[in-house]
């Protein structure tokens, strides 16, 4: 079986057009996928009231296993789509890509297809940024070039080749991705790379060319958090790999810059992805799957 799961938080102006252009091309016409299902994190807009009305099964990912809480951010929600879905291959996308295409979705799950050496599967593409009406080309990907991409290349150089290490759109097999930790927020796609490149070797990654994607930009200040969390990860990883301890001295709350009534002041914010455990240690997971088999 295959799965698509779609990530949301207050899509509405785009998540019905994903959800209609994937159902008819890769279920009606093409039958490649088994099931789509909507992993809300709790919007506000009618991002939910679209998808069941287009017939798709719709969780919200902070009553996925309640015994075990809920955490905020993107991460916590594939994380827990791992236990409301059935398919052996599990691909995500974001909902507000504004061109979508099916490619998006069928380019990811192909090398699995086609090879059983990989386990997992990124897109990358041109990313024009969209302001207003009128799109700036190759603008987008700015925490990828300036934070990603120089960090890997740093410190975890048999990545470097990757294009697009923070795409939101990817793809792997199961039993790959149970295995492994999750970051809940901003940093769980350099957590997966990093944590899959550890236990499959770089063999077991690919990367697929899916051309052109257009979505919304982030205001700047989100990119800074998201940048924050990102370097977090990857100190967090160079600890594992070299056995330092430089998390508990690194200071995670950031002070992010702020102006109004003509006066600048400093915000704190506490910004740290915190790491659910592999699915495949948690006990209502496993139980679930024997069920199912």
């Amino acid at each position: 079986m295959i799965s698509l799961v779609l990530p949301a938080l207050n899509e509405q102006a785009t998540v019905g057009k994903v959800i209609g252009t994937i159902r008819r091309a890769l279920m009606k016409r093409h039958p490649l996928l088994d099931e789509i299902v909507l992993i809300d994190s709790g919007s506000d807009d009618r991002t939910r009231e679209i998808a069941e009305r287009l017939g798709v099964p719709v969780y919200i990912h902070q009553e996925i296993l309640p015994e075990h809480g809920a955490r905020h951010g993107k991460g916590e929600a594939l994380w827990k789509s791992l236990h409301v879905t059935s398919g052996d291959l599990i691909a995500w996308i974001d909902t507000d890509i504004v061109n979508i295409h099916p490619r998006f979705v069928y380019g990811i799950l192909g090398p699995l297809l086609e090879s059983d050496q990989v386990q997992y599967v990124k897109g990358f593409y041109r990313r024009p940024l969209k302001v207003g009406d009128k799109l700036q080309a190759g603008g987008g990907g700015r925490v990828t070039e300036l934070v990603a991409r120089p960090l890997i290349n740093l410190f975890f150089p048999e990545l470097s080749g990757l294009i697009q290490p923070l795409s939101g759109e990817y793809a792997g097999r199961r039993s790959a991705l149970e295995q492994v930790p999750f970051f809940t927020g901003y940093g769980v796609e350099t957590g997966l790379l990093i944590d899959l490149l550890d236990k499959f070797g770089l063999r077991g990654i690919a990367q697929v060319d899916l051309q052109e994607r257009v979505h919304h930009n982030q205001p700047l200040d989100a990119l800074s958090r998201m940048s924050f969390a990102i370097i977090q990860v990857i100190v967090s990883r160079l600890e594992d790999r070299h056995k330092l301890n430089l998390l508990e001295e690194i200071n995670r709350n950031m002070k992010i810059v702020r102006y109004e009534a003509s006066r600048y002041y400093l915000d704190l914010e506490e910004i740290g992805d915190h790491q659910r455990p592999p699915m495949i240690q948690i006990e209502e997971y496993r139980r679930a799957r024997q069920s199912d088999r």
